[in-house]
């Protein structure tokens, strides 16, 4: 896969060339800041761009705000944001957008490369991947939400493990069930919680905003946490 990378840490920015290099992609560019971005990505025509939240020149939300200009610009282009911090004011803008494939992770919590190489594969083809801190950060103080009321106590369990970007097959494993299993109660709780298919397919994504916009703790879910990013 074509990969730009922006990220103003020289260091990492290295050292995500030399990750990606090995795991057999191509980095396109890697730039330390947004400025050249449009024009970089316009030249490059990456597959996959990734970007911290807080670049230079004031080091706050250029990272973010770029990505949202390259959705807005590039709708089918996947965008990674890899970062120390939850960007609030622009990150549920980012999160909700009915755009291309999305991944928002926190440096911090990746605790394994292997686990990061496959959310840069998951993302480049077409999925989005979420680190459930991200989105708990933005929604805890949000209101309870009277549909999750209507979900019973298996469909709740399988919603906290959408959350944490569980593809179907891991939530099978977890919760020692059969995947047409399921796919029976995400079926039924899409429908309970009123989320239609779109044509991007986010309505895993938005159905982990409810449960987690849910006034509850989302780790008191009885959903096993292993403290990295799915």
């Amino acid at each position: 896969m074509r990969i730009l990378i922006c990220e103003d840490s020289a260091l990492l920015r290295e050292g995500l060339v030399r990750l990606l290099d090995d795991a057999g992609h191509e980095v396109v560019a890697a730039l330390p800041d947004a400025a050249d971005l449009p024009g970089a990505v316009e030249a490059a025509g990456p597959e996959l761009c990734i970007l911290d939240v807080r670049l230079p020149p004031t080091y706050t939300d250029e990272g973010i705000r770029a990505a949202l200009a390259l959705r807005a610009a590039h709708p089918c282009l996947p965008v990674l944001v890899l970062s120390q911090y939850v960007e609030e004011r622009y990150a549920s803008e980012l999160i909700t957008g009915q755009s291309a494939a999305l991944g928002y992770l926190l440096k911090d919590r990746v605790a394994d490369v292997r686990d990061f190489l496959d959310a840069v594969d998951r993302i480049g083809a077409g999925a989005t991947v979420l680190d459930p801190e991200v989105v708990a950060q933005l929604l805890t103080r949000r209101a309870r939400d009277e549909r999750m009321a209507r979900l019973t106590d298996r469909e709740r369990t399988v919603l906290a493990l959408i959350a944490e970007g569980k593809s179907n097959q891991a939530i099978a494993q977890t919760l020692f069930i059969t995947e047409a299993s399921v796919e029976k109660h995400i079926t039924s709780l899409f429908q309970k919680l009123d989320l239609e298919q779109d044509e991007h397919g986010n309505r895993r994504v938005l159905a982990a905003l409810v449960h987690l916009g849910h006034d509850q703790n989302p780790r008191a879910t009885g959903a096993p946490q292993n403290g990295a990013p799915r």
